[in-house]
């Protein structure tokens, strides 16, 4: 995203809590120690990748978002929309740089930006993306983003940053083994997560303060997938795992 916006994500929450769920049972995920080959993290039929990302959110929104698609050189806008949503397949390697899952190529998380999202968040995602694709490793990569915070090319999400990941046919992580759970996320400035109070007994929302460079994200599960159909409750799905 010529880091003309956004924040550098740690570990999207959708894999945090998966990862967080496995600790606690005293799991580990699996280890992927270096890039898998380009292949592996495309997808071949490109209508299938448009309709995997718009499974993110409902239709009443994804038929009108612009639908972006992974190339051997980054994310290519496949269809225009007209009312300012961003769809797009995620890949591991949005997680956190020290993610044992970072390169696994089994991951498809579909994600749907809001405008102020897509504006401010999203490029981040498309540079780090690109990089990826440049062929820079793990340190690489670490080194670009503090060079961009540095410069001052990263900026603080915009106030209502949020998106939805909705889809029911994601691969979310090995822990997870599929979609785990509807949620949606807010992108938030750093030390917010007081503020919303995430990670509290009791408290629907969970939250992760991100380093200067990463943003700080907010993450609430909800009880419905993007169809409409009921979700499974957090407790029966952890169970599963």
């Amino acid at each position: 995203m010529g880091i003309s916006g956004g924040a550098f994500m740690r570990t999207p929450l959708w894999l945090a809590l998966v990862l967080l769920v496995g600790a606690a049972r005293g799991e580990s995920a699996s280890t992927y120690r270096a890039m898998a080959p380009v292949d592996r993290y495309l997808i071949a039929d490109r209508n299938a990748e448009i309709a995997l990302a718009r499974s993110a959110a409902p239709p009443s929104i994804s038929t009108e978002a612009t639908v972006l698609v992974l190339g051997r050189h980054g994310y290519e806008t496949a269809v225009k929309g007209s009312n300012g949503f961003v769809c797009f397949v995620e890949r591991s390697w949005m997680a956190y740089f020290s993610d044992s899952e970072f390169w696994n190529p089994k991951t498809r998380a579909p994600n749907c930006f809001n405008p102020p999202a897509a504006a401010s968040v999203l490029p981040v995602y498309v540079k780090r993306t690109e990089w990826v694709l440049a062929g820079l490793d793990r340190a690489q990569l670490i080194a670009r983003a503090r060079a961009a915070f540095e410069a001052h090319r990263i900026r603080t999400p915009e106030a209502g940053s949020f998106s939805f990941m909705l889809s029911r046919q994601g691969y979310l992580g090995d822990q997870a083994g599929g979609p785990w759970l509807p949620h949606v996320m807010f992108f938030v400035a750093p030390r917010q997560v007081v503020n919303w109070a995430a990670g509290l007994e009791a408290s629907p929302v969970v939250g992760q303060p991100g380093d200067p460079f990463e943003p700080t994200v907010l993450f609430i599960p909800v009880r419905r997938w993007s169809d409409g159909s009921p979700a499974p409750l957090a407790a029966d799905l952890r169970h599963k795992m």
